[in-house]
């Protein structure tokens, strides 16, 4: 007999036998598992429940929270006085235990009687307690149907600060947003404060924001108690703690929110006018929009949630152009001092097959180095002046007797010959096209100002040679005004440091600009 056949005949009982071990202990593990009852054991119904309590359906509700908050707000019925369950947050301990529903009426909370609390002491014991909470709760008599979350995105185009908000029911559920950043309401049940994620947020609990309607009353009320003779402070126009309850009474405003791109008034900053003359000139000391300007082709729109004339929301959804398409249209508006046209001049020499300039019409003398259609379009006062009646110019303006401005065919040229079209204007000219026809991608260019104009782009910088400290005040006082009153338009802000990072930065945007999804309004898309 060889080895390996002594080998093999000696392991096969040892292998039978280990076979037959592992079999019976999980035979045996089966039977100890199969005996045990593992339904969730729920604490017992008190003994001294209250006879009209008996008569209805009592549920008891074990909830596990840690630091989060426990997802829902209540409220004071103003009929029977029970505290009633007003909302559940999309996401929150709540929400996902399925056992707590709007409408159902709290009585206990760790077996303490609450009903003669107030909603505020029952928040704090709510938002206080940690680990196992139990509560006893009357089940609504009708519980409704849970809506589908919503896929609404809206961009904000004001600031939120919930803690600073006396109105919201819960400041702790409350959503702070910046303007500019991009939301999703998951619901609109309630009319006043609707659910809403935060784009980009690892968080995925919903919080309560302001709705559209009850934004916009709050602002008509602060707007007409401005309007009073005597100054109004800025607190008599928030809420009191009755008033937080139901959230129909009017009031609360920050003064920055009141611009309104349909207004034909001056703008308005934190309650006091302001003068466009001075905007103009503080931006182009060269170049001065003319007071008379007819209306610019094209029909703007800017539009929100519910085509509010209050800067509030606006309804958003992700567009990347497809092959095929025309390019989206680049917009450059910029600070005193930001010198776009060099800035633009670069991007286009670097890369004259995918970039073009929309040059410009004037009716000044060509130079003998100057060719037509390439510096400028050179032609008659007369012409110039009909085309202005006729509503050809998205702007334009006049310096030293001689008329400058820049037609829209001048970026169709372009836009048809499938190049992305670099367009600088006055911030006015946005909303001729801000339109479904050029999806405008807008670039805000400002300068990076510190404490010393020495620190201003560099010492070394030629940008900073002859600028004094005037000079630099109405710099940042020109950039200040343009974000107040233009900046829920723009799409991204260039902090420009020196000419040489600025070019890399703005070639990186571009870049990005045609191969990623970008928000935009809804109606550009479904138009």
């Amino acid at each position: 007999m060889s080895f390996l056949v002594a080998v093999r005949l000696l392991i096969s009982p040892i292998c039978a036998f280990v076979c037959a071990s592992l079999l019976e202990a999980v035979l045996s593990a089966h039977d100890t598992v199969a005996q045990k009852n593992f339904d969730p054991v729920l604490p017992p119904l008190p003994d001294d429940l209250d006879d009209d309590v008996e008569e209805e359906s009592v549920k008891i509700v074990r909830l596990v929270k840690n630091k989060e908050p426990l997802g829902a707000t209540i409220r004071r019925d103003e009929v029977t006085g029970a505290v009633i369950v007003a909302r559940i947050m999309r996401g929150g301990a709540a929400d996902r235990s399925g056992l707590v529903h709007v409408g159902d009426e709290l009585r206990e909370v760790n077996g303490n009687l609450i009903t003669h609390k107030k909603p505020e002491e029952i928040s704090q014991i709510l938002s206080q307690s940690q680990g196992s909470i139990t509560l006893k709760i009357i089940p609504a008599v009708a519980e409704e149907d849970r809506l589908k979350e919503s896929r609404v995105y809206l961009r904000a185009l004001f600031d939120y600060m919930p803690y600073e908000d006396k109105a919201t029911p819960c400041q702790e559920a409350g959503l702070p947003f910046k303007r500019g950043d991009i939301l999703q309401v998951v619901s609109q049940e309630d009319a006043t404060w609707w659910q809403a994620k935060r784009v980009g947020d690892c968080n995925l609990r919903a919080a309560l924001i302001p709705s559209t309607q009850f934004q916009e009353r709050r602002l008509r009320y602060r707007m007409k108690m401005a309007s009073l003779p005597l100054p109004v402070s800025p607190k008599a126009a928030t809420y009191d703690c009755a008033e937080r309850e139901d959230c129909d009474s009017e009031g609360g405003l920050n003064g920055k929110d009141i611009v309104s791109p349909k207004s034909k008034a001056a703008p308005v900053f934190c309650g006091q006018a302001f003068s466009w003359d001075f905007y103009s000139a503080g931006l182009r000391r060269s170049f001065r929009v003319k007071k008379d300007r007819q209306g610019s082709p094209g029909d703007p729109h800017t539009p929100d949630a519910n085509q509010s004339e209050f800067l509030i929301y606006e309804e958003v959804t992700q567009y990347l152009s497809r092959p095929g398409e025309r390019p989206r249209l680049i917009v450059l508006i910029g600070s005193l001092g930001a010198r776009l046209t060099e800035l633009k001049q670069k991007v286009i020499a670097e890369n004259p097959r995918r970039y073009g300039l929309a040059v410009p019409h004037t009716t000044r003398a060509r130079k003998s180095h100057e060719r037509e259609g390439v510096e400028y379009h050179f032609i008659s006062k007369a012409a110039f002046e009909a085309d202005i009646q006729s509503g050809k110019f998205i702007e334009y303006g006049e310096y030293k007797d001689n008329l400058y401005g820049t037609r829209l065919e001048s970026i169709h040229r372009v836009l048809d010959q499938h190049k992305v079209c670099l367009v600088d204007v006055q911030p006015e000219a946005l909303m001729a096209l801000r339109t479904t026809e050029f999806k405008p991608y807008v670039i805000f260019v400002r300068l990076r100002i510190l404490d010393s104009k020495r620190k201003l782009l560099g010492s070394s910088s030629s940008l900073s040679s002859g600028i004094t400290e005037d000079d630099l005040q109405e710099m940042k006082m020109s950039a200040e005004r343009m974000d107040e009153c233009y900046g829920h338009l723009v799409d991204y802000v260039l902090m420009k440091e020196d000419p040489v990072s600025a070019l890399a930065e703005l070639q990186l945007v571009l870049e990005r600009v045609q191969v990623e999804p970008q928000w935009v309004p809804v109606s550009w898309v479904r138009s």
